[in-house]
């Protein structure tokens, strides 16, 4: 799996954490704080957001508990396991102000995906790193978490991938700051149960067909 960032790499430089405050947090803390929530951060399709995601320093844990879990339960299955594995990145969330965190996370995302797959043949690497790739896409998103919009001011918007099975994924597009309602309603994960989801102003942006695999990477 991708290396956890060094102790010398905590500060790029004095003007971001200046300009930004931008500080990242050590891998040892990392697991201390993720051990306070095990069983969801190793939960394939509980949703975890980092409004401040940097380059991916929780994230990256949280998909590598998620994919410890999908080896363990779908060892026996090749075809369950790489897609019971994007599920797990599909449910990984983050925002993050500064392009080349950003950037830096979604390809941190991908690599530790890339690895866990581990495919023969380049069109099947290509198909299965194409699709993380358009899921981290959209799932890390550079903008204001505080203000809910990106960086040229339109709100920023969260798909909700879902797995339907036999190789086939549903998504639902949610404008962020619709979620962050959801808290005055009840405590929940990012996308909220499903007596809020019934609600009038809980309704979808877009809702796309199902997609398999291959139609999600192009």
């Amino acid at each position: 799996m991708t290396s956890p960032i060094s102790d010398e790499q905590l500060v790029k430089s004095r003007q971001r954490v200046a300009d930004h405050g931008e500080v990242f947090t050590p891998a040892w803390l990392v697991e201390d704080m993720l051990d306070l929530v095990k069983d969801e951060s190793e939960r394939i399709d509980s949703r975890f957001l980092e409004p401040a995601c940097g380059s991916g320093n929780f994230l990256v844990p949280v998909l590598r508990r998620k994919l410890a879990t999908v080896a363990g339960r779908y060892d026996k299955s090749t075809f369950e396991r790489r897609h019971q594995g994007l599920l797990g990145l599909m449910c990984v969330y983050g925002i993050e102000l500064l392009a080349d965190n950003a950037a830096e996370c979604r390809q941190r995302l991908v690599d530790t995906f890339d690895e866990f797959i581990a495919t023969d043949g380049e069109n099947e690497h290509d198909r299965w790193h194409n699709a993380a790739a358009a899921v981290v896409a959209v799932n890390i998103v550079q903008g204001d978490a505080l203000a809910m919009t990106t960086t040229d001011g339109t709100a920023i918007v969260f798909p909700e991938w879902g797995y339907v099975g036999k190789g086939r994924f549903q998504r639902r597009d949610f404008r962020f700051d619709v979620l962050a309602q959801m808290s005055s309603f009840e405590e929940d994960t990012l996308f909220g149960g499903a007596d809020i989801a019934t609600h009038e102003i809980f309704v979808p942006t877009k809702t796309y067909p199902v997609m398999t695999v291959g139609e999600i990477a192009r």
